[in-house]
């Protein structure tokens, strides 16, 4: 939803798009999927969870490019983001005081942790993770300052590492993912697996969230229509998506 006057004085009006619920939807499905096939073993629902996320995702991503190109209000684009960003961080800081509670309230008690049938952590990997988020602010904020100086071909390229790199992120989550569930480490194990899947995999659909908006800043790019605010805004919630990850690593993996 976006407000805007013309340049003649003319009254305001509002626009309104579905494309934000489609996407919103498609993400609600995607954590249905994940939660039913993991945690409660539903293969059948959670299979068609994500079945109906892909064309919600499709099409809220398709319309959301159409209007790219449309005049917006900077303004109302950074207050939306702050809002959203404002409560994804409610959100984290949720997770991690339960995370927080669980883990002194085991310590407390005598007990050890992490807790019985938790297998070795990698240590490595999640260094290597940082790394690579840590490259991916960096290349996109090259490619904000190609943007800014009006070189397309510097833009593009800047985008797609950056797009490349948060793709190896969620590799990294995956290849992780599997090697725990073959040594037994799943949702619900035992009062470490629990915590350890949320805060990461919360984290993980962030990465895609941003990485679905480095795609539309690449294809608006190709075809002409992006708009300065979404190249910045982007910018400002993968960054947000780094820092996060900061606390994620540190509490999870090594404390």
């Amino acid at each position: 939803m976006s407000i805007h006057a013309d340049t003649h004085g003319h009254a305001h009006h509002w626009e309104w798009s579905w494309a934000p619920a489609a996407i919103s939807a498609a993400a609600l499905c995607f954590t249905l999927a994940f939660t039913l096939f993991f945690v409660y073993e539903a293969q059948l629902p959670a299979i068609v969870c994500a079945g109906l996320m892909v064309p919600l995702a499709l099409a809220g991503i398709a319309k959301w490019m159409s209007e790219m190109g449309q005049p917006t209000v900077p303004a109302f684009n950074s207050l939306g983001l702050a809002l959203f960003i404002f409560g994804e961080i409610l959100i984290f800081l949720g997770l991690f005081a339960a995370y927080w509670t669980l883990r002194i309230s085991t310590s407390m008690d005598a007990g050890a942790w992490p807790p019985a049938g938790t297998p070795e952590l990698n240590h490595v990997l999640p260094l290597i993770m940082t790394a690579i988020l840590v490259t991916s602010s960096m290349t996109y904020h090259q490619a904000e300052k190609c943007f800014e100086e009006g070189g397309k071909g510097g833009f593009l390229f800047w985008v797609l590492v950056s797009i490349v790199l948060g793709v190896a992120f969620v590799f990294c989550t995956g290849y992780e993912y599997t090697h725990l569930w073959h040594e037994g480490f799943k949702p619900g194990t035992n009062q470490f697996s629990t915590p350890f899947y949320a805060l990461t995999g919360f984290h993980a659909t962030h990465v895609v969230v941003g990485l679905v908006t480095f795609l539309a800043v690449l294809v608006g790019s190709i075809i002409g229509s992006v708009h300065k605010s979404l190249v910045k805004l982007a910018g400002v919630y993968w960054h947000f998506v780094d820092i996060v990850w900061f606390f994620v690593a540190s509490q999870v993996y090594f404390w």
